[in-house]
């Protein structure tokens, strides 16, 4: 299955979609990151050497998942995806683009069956996914907080175990240590829980 062609329609052709074939009844994990890089060279499946994956594999190793590329990360169940699939003009997010990408992020989450897992990847992914849960069962599936406090808490919508965290590309995630720590932290509890069962 290749993802854009399930999403592609007549008004989202400005709009990035991952182009990648993947076997989607393999996926037991998604991370949702933010938002898209202004050069699609520099996403998930850009170049091999992408500023997205330049951050990405580090947080995989740390967390002791030896990962080389998004292949790799592909084949051990996880799909990686961004919420705003536009990217951003000025410093900051604006709602009306979250809003704009979300009917294609709905989709996309509905095109894998066996999902065990959702990591938020930020505080963009954790609006964008409530947004979305609020549209289906009236209420926000992760509480308004900081994810440090929401850390320890299990989470859960429609049986699909929910793990907010943090921002995973960009220099930010390299500079602020602890955030680092975290987030290969929760990418080992998330690893677990997949293959758990």
């Amino acid at each position: 299955m290749n993802v854009k062609a399930e999403l592609l329609t007549e008004n989202s052709s400005h709009l990035r979609l991952n182009d990648v074939n993947i076997e989607s009844e393999k996926i037991r994990a998604i991370m949702i990151n933010e938002i898209v890089p202004i050069d699609s060279d520099d996403d998930f499946y850009g170049r091999p050497d992408s500023a997205y994956m330049s951050t990405t594999i580090p947080l995989f190793r740390k967390a002791g998942i030896e990962v080389n590329s998004i292949q790799d990360i592909l084949n051990l169940g996880i799909y990686i995806t961004n919420a705003v699939k536009t990217p951003k003009s000025g410093y900051s997010v604006s709602k009306d683009s979250i809003e704009e990408s979300l009917p294609y992020l709905e989709k996309e989450l509905e095109l894998f069956t066996n999902l065990q897992v959702v990591m938020l990847m930020g505080d963009v992914a954790k609006k964008a996914f409530n947004m979305i849960s609020k549209k289906a069962t009236k209420k926000n599936a992760v509480p308004s907080m900081s994810t440090y406090k929401l850390r320890n808490t299990e989470i859960f919508y429609k049986e699909i175990r929910i793990i907010p965290s943090y921002i995973m590309t960009g220099q930010n995630i390299l500079i602020e240590k602890s955030k680092f720590q975290m987030a290969s932290e929760d990418i080992t509890l998330m690893y677990r829980l997949i293959n758990e069962s």
